[in-house]
């Protein structure tokens, strides 16, 4: 890893500081910050910065990477994937996805995950390295640059666990909320975590407007022990107690997401657990129906089972939702997201 920092990793009041070091006018910092916050980070592009300007950006931060390898478009439903190649050679993808209210985009928090979770993609490849806060912003701003269409919302949900790589997400949101810059409202982001307790409670006491939300997918604590390895660190009820705790404490709702796995997790039962595990709090479960990938053993329930587990929930008082299903023939649903290496993408 370079100990140069990556351009995007720069706010306007960074560029400043380096225009001031470097004996350059102002001006100069606003020219560079627009050119960088609306997607451009190849400097031979930034047209009214002069040339050796430009070789000094090059010389002190880094410009390379984010070359697109892939760009797959689902014929389901026009979500479109971007596969980006960080200057190090480590693969990440994100998925840009149309809903009524505007383009979303689902990015990574790290080039693979730690985690473990049985049932994603993710997990299989193995661990890179955790992404900096402005390869986060990266990829909303040039896939925004890319899709030739504003980004109304961002969701932290691709590859890699955001909460294992915290400070460089507390950066991101800085940088992404910041009126200078992509200027995005908090309520339009949302972070998913497996569950770090610890880093639950320290985004509480952070006390923004962002989202939460839990990856759940079981109401017992043997069979989460199962499936996520998190869970042998961090108990069902612990963790659910710190969830209570930030909704008291933020008046924010808070989403649990729930895969729905054939015959593991889906029954009338588990479903009658997770209303009693959740009674009483301010919170949404979003059921996602599996979505399965070349050697995964959890297969999706059919529709009358996810139906029938769904209205339980609400029987029992607790708002459910089930997730539209997008992109999964490009690979880019849920899950499915899984870090390469370059030559994976030869």
């Amino acid at each position: 890893m370079s100990d140069k920092r990556f351009c995007l990793d720069l706010d306007l009041e960074d560029i400043k500081a380096w225009c001031k070091d470097k004996g350059l006018p102002s001006f100069r910092a606003d020219q560079i910050h627009k050119w960088i916050s609306s997607g451009v980070i190849n400097t031979d592009e930034m047209t009214n910065v002069p040339k050796d300007i430009r070789a000094k950006l090059k010389e002190d931060f880094i410009f390379e990477g984010f070359d697109v390898i892939s760009s797959l478009i689902s014929e389901i439903d026009g979500t479109r994937k971007f596969v980006y190649r960080l200057f190090d050679g480590n693969v990440i993808e994100t998925v840009v996805m149309r809903y009524k209210t505007g383009l979303s985009v689902c990015i990574s928090s790290q080039a693979g995950c730690k985690m473990g979770c049985d049932f994603c993609a993710s997990a299989k490849l193995g661990f890179g390295r955790s992404l900096s806060s402005g390869e986060m912003l990266a990829q909303v701003v040039l896939s925004q640059k890319l899709s030739g269409e504003r980004i109304r919302s961002v969701v932290v949900m691709g590859i890699g666990e955001p909460f294992d790589n915290y400070d460089n997400l507390i950066g991101f949101i800085k940088l992404a909320t910041d009126p200078e810059g992509l200027n995005l409202g908090a309520r339009h982001i949302t972070v998913s975590t497996c569950g770090l307790i610890p880093k639950i409670e320290e985004f509480t006491k952070f006390n923004s407007q962002v989202n939460l939300a839990i990856s759940l997918h079981s109401p017992d604590d043997e069979l989460r022990k199962k499936i996520m390895p998190i869970a042998r660190r961090y108990p069902l009820n612990e963790l659910i107690a710190s969830c209570r705790e930030y909704t008291v404490k933020t008046h924010r709702r808070i989403t649990f997401e729930y895969s729905l796995f054939a015959g593991i997790n889906d029954s009338d039962a588990h479903a009658r657990a997770l209303a009693s595990l959740l009674g009483g709090m301010l919170c949404n479960v979003n059921l996602i129906a599996a979505n399965e990938f070349p050697g995964s053993a959890y297969r999706r329930p059919n529709k009358d089972r996810v139906r029938r587990f769904q209205q339980l929930l609400t029987d029992k008082g607790i708002n459910a939702t089930l997730r539209r299903e997008m992109g999964t023939d490009i690979m880019a649903a849920c899950g499915q997201l899984r870090r390469s290496t370059v030559e994976d993408k030869k």
